[in-house]
């Protein structure tokens, strides 16, 4: 099995864990950077580096392009979302002037699954609104 099954195998049991702004963890609570790294746990069986505290506006406070720096350091970038396969990291940015600060597992039938401030992990539709967004796509490293 690819890494791709094998991420959408782990991805799927996250659905309905609810959204928990720092949480990391499968069917108490996530964000959309938790979901990434709960997966990468249970893949890898530890996180390649620690996350330091982070507030809810820290993108656009900082500035910094952290999210698309950390996803270079550890996962295998992908030239765009017309070569993304289903399992790669999508990295979205939603407003021009700041750094990117959304994360979401691209699924099979135009769909991806993220965590959705508010309510949970849920899979929606990568539309064109979606679609624009997203300024990273990345797949994560074989086994």
């Amino acid at each position: 099995m690819g890494i791709g099954a094998r991420v959408l195998a782990v991805a799927e049991g996250w659905v309905g864990t609810p959204y928990r702004h720092q949480a990391s963890e499968k069917g108490v609570g996530a964000d959309c950077l938790g979901l990434i790294r709960g997966i990468w746990r249970e893949l890898y069986g530890q996180e390649p580096e620690a996350v330091p505290p982070y507030g809810a506006d820290w993108a656009e406070r900082s500035g910094e392009e952290r999210l698309l720096a950390a996803a270079a350091r550890h996962f295998q970038g992908v030239a765009g979302l017309a070569e993304a396969d289903a399992g790669d990291v999508l990295v979205f940015r939603f407003r021009p002037q700041h750094a990117a600060k959304h994360l979401g597992i691209l699924l099979e039938g135009g769909q991806f699954l993220h965590a959705y401030e508010q309510a949970a992990v849920i899979r929606s539709a990568l539309v064109p609104s979606w679609q624009r967004r997203v300024v990273g796509v990345f797949r994560f490293p074989e086994m």
